[in-house]
């Protein structure tokens, strides 16, 4: 199949001014050997993405679709077609779902290859964690539900930290707490603990912390044992607590160690939502009570799949997975949108802070 006519399409967002976005044109070079050219069919945007780029230069996250400075491209996840293969083993037509740029085309090279997936060679990628270079082939994915593909992109990999969170919580005796207090409750990553906490360590008490104007949507879920709004918060009752921070705000985070002290056992840094108020990760030394610790998904994935065996880990996972799915069926209407330039806009509306939490946004390019 001979290359595409029509240019590349991109959103650069400015490393510096997340709230600077522009949809740009680049022309389609030559496949090189070995590679394959990706469609993007679809993907979410949600919360994550703005995390994605709050801590981009610290963890990389810039660097696996590069752009031009000072701009970078959001990783995003989705679906993506194969119009184009120099790879023998990946042939045209292929769907495949994994880490993807905000874009219309993405080229990678496939190796490590089996039935189920493969891994992105490009060497600008090798120096990040390899969960992020790996792709499952949708013919051979057990998670794969063609109903649900819009479900797996907006709720899929945040599920996974959240899953991954509650299960270190539990292998650390929560650091002794009797309750667990999450701040952004609204948000997925927030829902995916919520859910995975409740399952596996029914005993601690689930505290929504959350804006007033999300509350209702918060206590609607009914993942939470009680819901907090953000300007009470200093009314709750001091007991032995874990925080897990998911809204990446300095001052809030700063009122919860202020309120709670020595009653706090542990405090966690996960997500960076708010980005005219966020965290710098590592400033919260004046903070009362213990030092937030940042929780990085991809290396607790990895430990998760050693201690547990690769087939197994899979198997909890998707137990997990599935009950999850159940639970929030009914919480987030899916909002579908054409074009790459609304996923500029949506881009603009979550750094924001201006997305209904109840919609999930579906960008198809």
């Amino acid at each position: 199949m001979n290359t595409p006519q029509t240019p590349i399409q991109q959103v650069h967002v400015r490393k510096d001014a997340l709230d600077r976005a522009e949809l740009v044109h680049v022309e389609p070079m030559e496949l090189a050997e070995g590679a394959v050219r990706l469609a993007i069919e679809s993907f979410s945007v949600t919360a994550n993405n703005v995390t994605y780029a709050v801590v981009g230069d610290g963890f990389m996250y810039w660097d696996f679709f590069p752009a031009p400075d000072p701009y970078g491209i959001v990783p995003m996840w989705g679906h993506a077609r194969v119009v184009e293969s120099k790879c023998p083993d990946i042939a045209v037509g292929e769907r495949v779902y994994g880490y993807l740029p905000m874009a219309t085309h993405l080229d990678v090279v496939p190796g490590k290859v089996s039935a189920g997936g493969f891994t992105d060679t490009s060497e600008h990628r090798q120096k990040m964690s390899p969960v992020y270079n790996q792709y499952s082939r949708l013919a051979a994915d057990p998670e794969h539900d063609a109903a649900r593909e819009a479900e797996r992109m907006i709720f899929g990999p945040l599920f996974r930290t959240g899953f991954l969170i509650a299960d270190f919580m539990k292998r650390e005796g929560w650091f002794g707490a009797e309750q667990v207090l999450l701040t952004s409750a609204s948000s997925k990553t927030a829902m995916g603990f919520a859910s995975s906490a409740r399952a596996g360590s029914p005993a601690v008490r689930r505290i929504g912390l959350t804006s007033k104007g999300n509350a209702d949507f918060v206590k609607g879920t009914g993942l939470y044992d009680e819901v907090v709004a953000y300007d009470v918060l200093e009314e709750m009752e001091r007991r032995p607590s874990v925080v897990v921070d998911f809204a990446g705000n300095a001052s809030l985070l700063g009122r919860v160690h202020a309120h709670f002290a020595d009653a706090l056992t542990y405090s966690c840094l996960v997500g960076a939502t708010h980005k005219d108020a966020r965290s710098t990760f590592g400033s919260e030394a004046e903070m009362k009570g213990p030092k937030p610790e940042l929780f990085f998904a991809p290396d607790h994935m990895i430990a998760f799949a050693r201690d547990h065996g690769r087939e197994e880990a899979a198997r909890l996972f998707a137990a997990g997975w599935h009950r999850f799915l159940g639970e929030v069926e009914d919480t987030v209407a899916i909002d579908r949108r054409e074009g790459l330039s609304a996923a500029r806009e949506v881009w603009l509306a979550m750094v924001a802070g201006k997305v209904d939490p109840a919609r999930g946004i579906v960008i198809e390019p």
